[in-house]
This record gives C-alpha cells, sequence and structure tokens, in this order.
C-alpha cells in the first residue's frame, strides 16, 4: 500500500491510496464466496458456485463494486494510520482506477481533527463565590409558606378591589366601537395583579367595589397573537361580581407544627436556614467548576473546522426535536409557536455549538496530557446513573446502548466528564 496526502480547502485532507493488484484479486475472491452464499444460482448448491459463474450470473462490475467495499475497509484505516489522522467526518471517496489485474487507487477526503494546544488548566485562580443567607432570604421563605397556606375569604361589605385579591369580572371589549370575537367573559376569574390581562387592565379595577361597574381602556400589544387586534385601542366594559381576599394564618408554632415536622417556628427558621446554605453552597461549587472549565477552554489554540460545529448544530437540533416528541408537540408546530424556522434555528445554537465543541477538544486533550483513560467500572458507574435517572435496571440500560451502537458514545461522555473533573480539581486552593 502506498499513501499520499495533500491538504485541500476548509481544512480537508486528500489521501491517495494505491493498493496491490494481489489485494484486489483476494478482495474479489471473497466478494464471490460471499455472493455465491446470498444469491440462488441455477444449478448450483449455496456457496458452491465458482467465481466464473457468480461473476457471469451478477454482472464483473457488481462483483468489483463488492470487492472495492471490502478492500476499502482494510485499507482506508491502515492510509489514515500511515497518516497520523483521526478523521472528524466521513470519508468522499473517489475510484480513480479499478480493474481485475491492475493496481487499486482511490481518494478519501476527509476533515482531520484539528491540533489543540492547551493553555493553562491546572492551577487556575478561580475564586469560589462567599455564600451568605441573611435574615430576610429567610423570612421571605417563611412568607412563601405562609402565602400557600392562605385561605380565600370574602372580602367585607363596601371592600376595594386591591392588588392580590381574586375578583369574578363581567367585560365586554370594544375596538372601534364593534363588539371583537373573544372579547367577552361571564364571571371570569381574574387576580389583580397576576398580569394575566393585557398590560393597564387590572390595574384599572383597583379601587372598584363588588358590583361597580368600570371602563377600562388599553391598546393591545404589536405582538399579540391575534393579529386584526394588534396595536389597537380597546374599550373594556366591565363589572365586578366577587372579590376575595386571602386571609394568611399567623406565623407562630402552632404554624411551624401544621406545615412542617418542627415543634416551634424558630426550629423551623433554622431548618430554612441550613436547607438555604446547603443550596448556596452548591450553586457557589457549581458557579466555580463551570468558570473553571470555561477559563481552560478559552486558553486553548486550535482552529476548529466549520463541518464540527454544524455537525454539532445538528445534533443539537435533533435532540430538540426528541425532546419535543417525547411531549407530544410536532417539531414544525414548535417552529411556529417559536415564529422561526430551521435556518434561523441554526444560527441561534451556532455560538454554543462552537463552545461546546472547543470545550469538547480541551477536555480531550487533557485527557490525553494526563492519560486519563476510562476503566470498565467508569462505565458500569455512568450506566447505573443512567437507570436510576430513568426508573431502569443497569442490565436494561445498557442492553439499550448496546443496541444502538453508542458504546463508544458512552465512553467519550464519561472521558469528558474525567477530564473536566481533573480540572476542578486541580483548581487553586
Amino acid at each position: 500500500m502506498k499513501v499520499t496526502a495533500e491538504n485541500g480547502e476548509n481544512q480537508q485532507v486528500t489521501l491517495t491510496v494505491e493498493v496491490e493488484a494481489a489485494e484486489l484479486t483476494k478482495s474479489i475472491n471473497r466478494a464471490c464466496k460471499q455472493l455465491a452464499n446470498r444469491v440462488n444460482i441455477p444449478g448450483f448448491r449455496k456457496g458452491k458456485a465458482p467465481r466464473l459463474i457468480v461473476e457471469r450470473h451478477v454482472g464483473k462490475t457488481y462483483v468489483l463494486n463488492e470487492a472495492f467495499e471490502d478492500l476499502f475497509q482494510k485499507f482506508y484505516g491502515k492510509a489514515l494510520d500511515e497518516q497520523n489522522i483521526n478523521p472528524v467526518t466521513q470519508p468522499q471517496v473517489d475510484v480513480v482506477t479499478l480493474e481485475d489485474g491492475k493496481d487499486v487507487v482511490f481518494k478519501a477526503t476527509v476533515t482531520p481533527r484539528p491540533e489543540v494546544t492547551l493553555g493553562e488548566y491546572k492551577g487556575l485562580q478561580i475564586e469560589k463565590k462567599a455564600v451568605e443567607v441573611k435574615d430576610e432570604d429567610v423570612d421571605q421563605q417563611i412568607k412563601n409558606m405562609q402565602d400557600r397556606h392562605g385561605k380565600m375569604v370574602e372580602a367585607a361589605e363596601g371592600a376595594e378591589v386591591k392588588n392580590g385579591d381574586f375578583t369574578t369580572i363581567d367585560f365586554k371589549g370594544f375596538v372601534d366601537d364593534k363588539p371583537f370575537a373573544g372579547g367577552e367573559g361571564k364571571d371570569y376569574p381574574l387576580q389583580i395583579g397576576s398580569g394575566s390581562f393585557i398590560p393597564g387592565f387590572e390595574d384599572q379595577l383597583v379601587g372598584a367595589k363588588v358590583g361597580e361597574e368600570r371602563d377600562v381602556n388599553v391598546t393591545f400589544p404589536e405582538d399579540y397573537h391575534a393579529k386584526e387586534l394588534a396595536g389597537k385601542p380597546a374599550l373594556f366594559k366591565c363589572k365586578v361580581n366577587s372579590i376575595k381576599e386571602k386571609e394568611l394564618p399567623a406565623l407562630d408554632d402552632a404554624f411551624a407544627k401544621e406545615v412542617s415536622k418542627f415543634e416551634t417556628l424558630d426550629e423551623l427558621k433554622a431548618d430554612i436556614r441550613k436547607n438555604l446554605t446547603a443550596n448556596a453552597e452548591r450553586q457557589a461549587e457549581t458557579e466555580q467548576k463551570t468558570a473553571a472549565i470555561d477559563t481552560a477552554t478559552n486558553n486553548i489554540t486550535v482552529d476548529i473546522p466549520t463541518v464540527m460545529i454544524d455537525n454539532r448544530v445538528t445534533t443539537m437540533i435533533q435532540e430538540l426535536e426528541m425532546r419535543l416528541q417525547q411531549q407530544g408537540i410536532p417539531f414544525d408546530k414548535y417552529l411556529e409557536y417559536a415564529g422561526t424556522d430551521v435556518s434561523k434555528l441554526r444560527e441561534n445554537y451556532r455560538e454554543t455549538a462552537e463552545k461546546n465543541v472547543r470545550t469538547d477538544l480541551m477536555l480531550e486533550e487533557v485527557a490525553k496530557a494526563e492519560n486519563i483513560k476510562v476503566e470498565p467500572k467508569d462505565l458500569d458507574q455512568e450506566v447505573a446513573v443512567m437507570a436510576a435517572t430513568y426508573g431502569a435496571t443497569p442490565e436494561q440500560v445498557k442492553e439499550i446502548i448496546v443496541k444502538q451502537g453508542r458504546i463508544g458514545d458512552l465512553a467519550t461522555s464519561v472521558l469528558h466528564k474525567k477530564a473536566a473533573q481533573f480540572v476542578v480539581d486541580n483548581i487553586a486552593k
């Protein structure tokens, strides 16, 4: 075998591979044996027809093409190894010479994995944010619990609507002094201040009493979903039918007993502080880890081929389609709701895709530099985590991964995690 490499456009490399005629003869013989087993040839049992008969039955061109597939699989990989190329794309193959008795010549054009030069990734100076839980943070959590356990009661006679009240209203809307479709409601439930109606609508009901009628003047937003109403002024004739207020329980030991396992309000507050502190600690650690990975990623020198970013964008969109499918949402409907199309979506994903590719290249280079390997126990641990997440057994998850041919993807994911942990573990203390 003889291999030459030529650099082309867009960081591509074209390998020209020459293979001796004797290798083609071997491949032809293997192809004929396989075809004899697959094809029914009159007068011969399966697998017993000689080469000449097989060639006459299916055609020499067909046999040559089958033989080339066999030869290519064998020598393409050897050519990559000889030139020390790790491709990130499938090869574009061009057969130059393919004749029985002659040396085979073919070209394979690929995009190699780019050269990566690591910058600083050990001993990074990444500060961890100081954790501070204030009294008002605890009080806010208590107030949220108090609000969740509040009871709705009828407002006192003569009470006025105020922010936060729950009302029922009748309304009828007019645009250009004419009623419009969908602009009328009876005993409609509305919490004042919820922002569920057109901006300005709810504010104009504040101060009204039960039975009172009010004119509410608003303007539909420019991006309103009903195009015929977008940007237009409207008048809503409203009547308040009822007002309910939320009656909050007293914040005392009895409240603590009712809403928690604690006997006193002080014990409940202490537990809330403890949980807030733990959550803040986890958040601070996550932010520090993210900053370390981002810093190490920014420190590398690499010229990323465009095709790697394009492929990552494609993967991201495929993952989005799968998530939507699981939720029962058609992809085209999602694009319609989002007011976008595939080309815009690809453009929106591009920056994130480039960052993700750059991060992966950094992690793979760190793994190489630090001799980080993926052991069978690492894969078993990852499978166990996945099984717990999806409510399945490790055996079931592993069977699916093997069936889908994704063991390599799993190993790469684990390698990235181990390399990332190395970077994090080596943050300057």
